[in-house]
């Protein structure tokens, strides 16, 4: 989460600043005072509506003991894409139970190759292990194929540490579909377009259903009820997202006005875009408040070592956050008492919102927030003292300070059945998925400081380290990092296959976020601190009609 800060002749065009100044919000108080378009009785009767849906799609999975494995995975693919899985979670789950157990066919033809690579794609999402022989051969004949190509190429995306033979299948389907993607009509135009900046198993799960719902109302040969319900559900779920963004906006309002920290980021609407952006579901409405809430407390904090305290007033900050009393604001400086006073009154808030049984969770949220400040204040010491660590030694401290391993805690806090006590242990822990997680936070946030610029208050990059251990540039730096991150995704992967199945939720909602990184920082840019970036992303998702017919 930490800042890029561009403050030097390098950081060119709109994204220029003065030394530590962040640019203001680009939204203002837009959300606090839109007026959403659907009326409660047209919510109500569209509820309705999805009901009866539901009714006839859930007929269409249960009947796939008469359907071939190609129908099965393609109707799943076509429920997940248009966002509605979530109301099949447990048909689904069967549906793929039943194709894994299924004898796969060897493909013999470039259809065949592109269900198998869809089934194993699927699969493997779903945290089923499937083998990597499964996907089928690849050959020149699959040079002139857009569709077998794409499918190889996002299922090849789900490989393992040391699975070479799907490092060779990305090589591969990349360098054919850059060399046709000129050629291609929509709307495989678009989807190769898309898969090449973000593969479809490391895409925004709304993202992407805003952008099949058109792809596929154009199909001729699509499925009345499954459309109308993607339609339906979309903009009931959007509805709600309005709802909370204006209470999140009233809420941060008044935060951030009332601390007057005037040095950091004013990023409501982005956090919330990236808290929609990892569980966007109606189930999800109480843990959404909850994680936004934190993340803006926690962007605060962060900007407060990153850019503007002293040394000394780093160590009282982290002093105080450690005591977790508010005794301990006497010991602040003056600008940071309120602040304080509001970090501690929101956690109360949240343990007073949380059941009985579900207090406990608040305990672990404030001890990972604890951590973070400790991460924090190492690196405030580094920049102080002008040390250069080493790349291991940076990314142990960076892949932490990331804020990924708190925010893996602070996710569960609001869930409802998935976060368990289990769940909780497992993630304070910091589980390989978590740890690269941090990893990839803090590999792309690295590249999008060096690429923009930073203020000389910023300890030295993992680009910048990379750099002066191997002696190379900094675009070979860049590759060589981008490399590391390809290989925490591949940790990812193959932990999501091995966790207990009653982590797995817990995992998904890790992976989650981390997808949403790839949309933040896509080119090398950095969404979160340059609000402009992510504009008209963040307009198509929450004020773009889909229109419902």
């Amino acid at each position: 989460m930490a800042a890029s800060k561009p403050a030097t002749a390098a950081a060119a065009g709109p994204h220029k600043l003065e030394m530590g100044a962040f640019q203001p919000c680009v939204w203002g108080d837009f959300f606090v005072t839109y007026n959403p378009p659907l009326s409660q009785s047209s919510e109500m009767t569209m509820q309705e509506r999805v009901e009866q849906l539901k009714v006839q799609v859930r007929a269409l999975l249960e009947d796939n003991k008469n359907r071939s494995v190609a129908d099965v995975v393609t109707l799943v693919e076509m429920l997940e894409r248009l966002g509605i899985g979530n109301h099949f979670r447990g048909e689904i789950g069967t549906a793929l139970r039943h194709v894994l157990n299924e004898e796969p066919e060897f493909p013999a033809s470039s259809d065949d190759l592109h269900i198998a690579a869809l089934r194993f794609r699927l699969l493997r999402q779903h945290g089923l292990w499937v083998s990597a022989d499964e996907t089928g051969n690849f050959s020149t004949s699959l040079c002139s194929d857009p569709v077998s190509l794409l499918s190889l190429y996002n299922a090849a995306h789900l490989a393992t540490p040391s699975e070479d033979a799907l490092s060779d299948a990305i090589v591969f389907s990349r360098y054919h579909l850059e060399a046709m993607r000129n050629k291609l009509r929509p709307p495989m135009a678009e989807q190769v377009s898309c898969a090449l900046d973000i593969p479809l198993p490391r895409t925004v799960r709304r993202l992407e259903t805003m952008h099949y719902i058109k792809e596929y109302e154009q199909d001729e040969s699509n499925n009345g009820p499954l459309l109308e319900l993607s339609r339906l559900d979309f903009e009931l779920v959007r509805s709600l997202h309005l709802k909370e963004l204006r209470d999140l906006s009233l809420w941060w309002r008044d935060l951030y006005d009332n601390v007057k920290l005037s040095y950091a980021r004013d990023r409501l609407v982005e956090n919330y875009f990236w808290t929609c952006s990892m569980f966007h579901e109606e189930e999800y409405s109480r843990a959404r408040l909850m994680f936004a809430k934190t993340f803006g407390l926690l962007s605060l904090m962060d900007d407060t070592y990153d850019v503007h305290a002293t040394l000394e007033d780093c160590y009282k900050l982290n002093e105080a956050i450690q005591r977790w009393d508010r005794r301990a604001v006497s010991i602040l400086p003056k600008y940071l008492h309120m602040f304080y006073i509001r970090l501690l009154a929101n956690f109360k808030e949240f343990e007073d919102t949380l059941g009985p049984h579900e207090k406990y969770r608040v305990s672990y949220a404030k001890t990972a927030f604890q951590s973070s400040s400790e991460y924090y204040l190492c690196e405030a010491k580094w920049s102080n003292e002008k040390y250069a660590p080493s790349f291991k030694e940076h990314l142990e401290v960076s892949r932490m300070s990331s804020g990924f391993p708190t925010l893996a805690l602070v996710l569960l806090m609001g869930v409802d059945n998935t976060a368990t006590n289990e769940a909780f242990d497992w993630a304070a822990d910091v589980p390989d998925i978590v740890c690269a997680s941090g990893v990839i936070a803090h590999f792309l946030n690295d590249i999008a400081s060096y690429k923009l610029g930073k203020t000389k208050k910023d300890v030295a990059s993992s680009v910048e380290c990379y750099m002066k251990e191997n002696l190379v540039g900094g675009q070979e730096a860049i590759v060589a990092i981008s490399a590391l991150a390809e290989d925490a995704w591949r940790m990812i992967n193959r932990a999501c296959m091995e966790i207990e199945p009653t982590l797995l939720l817990a995992a998904q909602l890790v992976v989650n976020l981390t997808r949403t990184l790839e949309v933040i920082y896509l080119g090398g840019r950095d969404g979160y601190t340059f609000g402009g970036d992510l504009k008209g992303l963040i307009a198509a998702l929450f004020l773009k009609p889909i229109y419902v017919v």
